[in-house]
C-alpha cells in the first residue's frame, strides 16, 4: 500500500510476468554494458589498463544480454516488451553517466564491484520471492550469471591490470589529487589562516569590540579567498603543468582560504570579549596544526618541519596583530 502511495507509477515486482521479467533482464544487461563503457572512455586517456577491463566487461554485458535476446525470442517472439529497472518498484537503480563524471578511479572500481553485487542479491531475493517453478529457475540463472560477472571482473582485470600496473595508476590517481585539490587547497588554508591572523586580532585588541573585530574577520576572510581562488584559477591552466582544471583548483583554494580565516572569526559572534578571543586562539593554533598535519600526508613534508615553519610563522603573525593591536 506504502510503495503505491509513494511510487505509483511503479509496479511491483510480484506483478511481473515471466515475459517482462526476461525483458527487464535484457534492458538491465544493456545498461550495465553502456555504463562499462562509459568507464572505459573516462579513463583511457589517463588508465588505459583499467580502461580496457571495463571494454572487456562491456562485452561480456552484451553476450549476456545477446543469450537472453534469443531466449526471449525462441519463447515470446520477436518484439520484446519495453520496461526498464525505473518502472519496478525495489528494483536497482543506476545513475546517469552525467552524474558519474569526475569520479576516482578508487570509486569507479567500486562501483563496478557494487553494480554487480546489486543485481546478484536482487536477483536472488527475486528467486525467493516467486512461486512459479520456471520463473524460479530463470532468476536463480540469472543470479548465477550476475554472480559469475565478478569473477570474470577479476580475471580480466589480472590480465589487463595486474598488481605493478594498479599500483602506477593508484599512484597517478593520488598524485592527481594532490595537485588538483590538495596542494591548491593547502596554499589557500594557508593564506587564509596565517594572514588573517595580524588584522582580526590587531582589531580585537583595539576596539575591544567583538562585531567590529567580526566585521574585521569576515571581510578579510572573504576577500582573501575571492582574491585566491582567482588567482590560482589564472595564473596556469593546467595543461602543461598537468594540476587539473584551473576551475576545480581555483574553487578549492578560495574555499579553503576563507574557511582559514573564518575559523577564528566566527568566535567574535560570542559578545564576551575576552571569551571570544580565548576560544579564537585555540581555533587558530589548531588550524596551524592541521596544516602541519596536511602537510606531512600529502605533500610528504617531515611533520616537525612542518610544525616549525607553519606553527613558529602563525605564531609570529598572531604576535604581531596582538601587540599592534595594544599599541
Amino acid at each position: 500500500m506504502l510503495a503505491r502511495l509513494f511510487h505509483p507509477s511503479k509496479r511491483s515486482f510480484d506483478s511481473l510476468s515471466e515475459q517482462e521479467i526476461l525483458a527487464l533482464a535484457i534492458g538491465s544487461e544493456e545498461d550495465d554494458a553502456r555504463i562499462y563503457l562509459a568507464y572505459a572512455d573516462m579513463l583511457r586517456a589517463d588508465y588505459p589498463a583499467s580502461a580496457k577491463v571495463f571494454e572487456d566487461m562491456a562485452e561480456v554485458e552484451s553476450t549476456h544480454r545477446k543469450s537472453l535476446i534469443e531466449i526471449y525470442r525462441q519463447r515470446f517472439g520477436e518484439r520484446i516488451t519495453l520496461i526498464r529497472r525505473e518502472h519496478v518498484h525495489g528494483f536497482y537503480e543506476r545513475k546517469p553517466n552525467w552524474l558519474r563524471r569526475n569520479l576516482s578511479l578508487d570509486r569507479i572500481r567500486a562501483d563496478a564491484e557494487a553494480m554487480e553485487e546489486q543485481a546478484y542479491r536482487f536477483y536472488v531475493e527475486a528467486a525467493r520471492r516467486v512461486s512459479d517453478a520456471s520463473t524460479r529457475q530463470l532468476l536463480g540463472d540469472l543470479a548465477l550469471a550476475e554472480q559469475g560477472h565478478s569473477d570474470i571482473a577479476h580475471m580480466l582485470g589480472e590480465k589487463h591490470a595486474p598488481a605493478e600496473v594498479k599500483g602506477d595508476e593508484d599512484k597517478a590517481a593520488r598524485r592527481q589529487l594532490v595537485l588538483t585539490y590538495v596542494q591548491p587547497g593547502l596554499a589557500g588554508l594557508m593564506d587564509g589562516s596565517v594572514s588573517t591572523l595580524a588584522p582580526i586580532f590587531a582589531a580585537a585588541f583595539a576596539t575591544q569590540d567583538t562585531w567590529q573585530t567580526f566585521l574585521v574577520g569576515m571581510s578579510a576572510s572573504v576577500g582573501a579567498g575571492i582574491s585566491m581562488g582567482f588567482t590560482e584559477a589564472a595564473h596556469d591552466d593546467g595543461k602543461i603543468s598537468g594540476r587539473g582544471s584551473p576551475i576545480k583548483r581555483g574553487i578549492a583554494c578560495g574555499v579553503m582560504t576563507a574557511l582559514g580565516g573564518l575559523g577564528h572569526t566566527l568566535p567574535y559572534l560570542i559578545p564576551n570579549f575576552w571569551t571570544a578571543t580565548t576560544l579564537a586562539v585555540l581555533i587558530a593554533i589548531l588550524e596551524l596544526w592541521t596544516i602541519a598535519f596536511i602537510q606531512n600526508k600529502y605533500m610528504e613534508t617531515p611533520f616537525l618541519r612542518a610544525a616549525f615553519q607553519v606553527v613558529l610563522g602563525g605564531g609570529l603573525v598572531l604576535g604581531a596583530g596582538i601587540l599592534i593591536g595594544n599599541g
